[in-house]
């Protein structure tokens, strides 16, 4: 029997972590690395070829045990989020970059080991006004998160150019969808799911005209099961619908799929927020054969499905 290709997923317990692993465990060798005592609720199903390792991203000693003869790497691993990002750009670069690049100088003698970077599409370009965004528009980005996001894309670049590392990066719009975390500040549809569910106020950031493009995390799974087997020279892959709704909109849509009335609270805009972001996802589209599947509605009204069954069984 052919055996498989092993697959290295650095922060794979988290939501987008625990997705890839579950849309391609069967197909491939699956290897999970996380930070010590980390959670095991979002893989706690999974069964099959699968091993977990944890450890600390920035002791290359755990980095490098996770390395051994594997095949793909996705790179998922962040200490920080947007919205915080500022507060300690130092750390923001300690944590994420400089420990990025000791990964990368483990790699200099694996350049056979591909690596798919998840970037963020959401911060990495700024305040553009062109919409929906290509991969090759200029970047200014807002908060220290997509500045670290760019400078590990950067430095792929160099060390494919150096030692001839594989790679890939997806920018990734904004991903929601079963097993996102309501309370890390990130996923803005499970917050306000779990906050309507709970009879809580939904607080929003801003007067709620921000528009964003948000995409069912099994869509942008099949996606990066494409980019794992891509050959092609394309490095950069935007991965959204193409489709923008303000946070207005969103909070309309699931008060009509819950069929609750959700009280919102206005609070001050934040400065790390662009005001529009909707990416062109058109180099996938045609270099991998993929198109985003679920519309919004259909997507939360799957979310609100999973929150309910998990409220109920207090599994969150």
């Amino acid at each position: 029997m052919k055996q498989k290709k092993k697959v290295l997923i650095l922060g794979g317990g988290g939501f987008i972590g625990s997705h890839i692993a579950e849309s391609l465990l069967g197909d491939y060798s699956i290897r999970i690395f996380d930070k010590k005592n980390f959670s095991h609720k979002n893989i706690s199903f999974l069964k099959g070829d699968l091993d977990v390792i944890e450890g600390d991203f920035i002791n290359i000693t755990d980095v490098e045990r996770a390395l051994q003869e594997v095949d793909y790497i996705f790179h998922l691993v962040c200490s920080t989020i947007p919205s915080t990002s500022n507060v300690n750009c130092c750390y923001d670069i300690e944590t994420n970059v400089i420990a990025t690049l000791k990964m990368l100088d483990c790699l200099k003698n694996k350049p056979a080991t591909k690596t798919i970077f998840i970037s963020s599409g959401g911060t990495v370009y700024g305040n553009l006004a062109a919409v929906p965004i290509k991969e090759q528009e200029n970047n200014y980005p807002l908060c220290s998160y997509g500045i670290t996001k760019l400078m590990v894309e950067k430095y792929l670049y160099l060390y494919r150019h150096l030692y001839g590392i594989d790679y890939c990066i997806v920018r990734l719009s904004n991903p929601y969808g079963e097993r996102q975390d309501w309370n890390n500040m990130q996923g803005l549809i499970a917050t306000f799911l779990y906050n309507i569910c709970k009879g809580r106020p939904v607080e929003i950031w801003g007067d709620g005209s921000i528009v964003r493009d948000y995409i069912y995390i099994k869509d942008a799974m099949k996606c990066l099961a494409k980019i794992l087997m891509y050959s092609g020279d394309t490095r950069i892959f935007n991965v959204g619908t193409g489709r923008g709704y303000s946070i207005n909109e969103i909070v309309k849509k699931i008060g009509t799929i819950t069929d609750k009335n959700p009280r919102i609270v206005y609070k001050t805009n934040r400065s790390c927020d662009v005001q529009t972001n909707i990416l062109d996802s058109t180099l996938a589209r045609q270099e991998l054969d993929w198109e985003p599947e679920t519309p919004l509605d259909k997507g939360i009204a799957r979310v609100y499905r999973w929150l309910s069954e998990a409220l109920t069984t207090h599994v969150v």
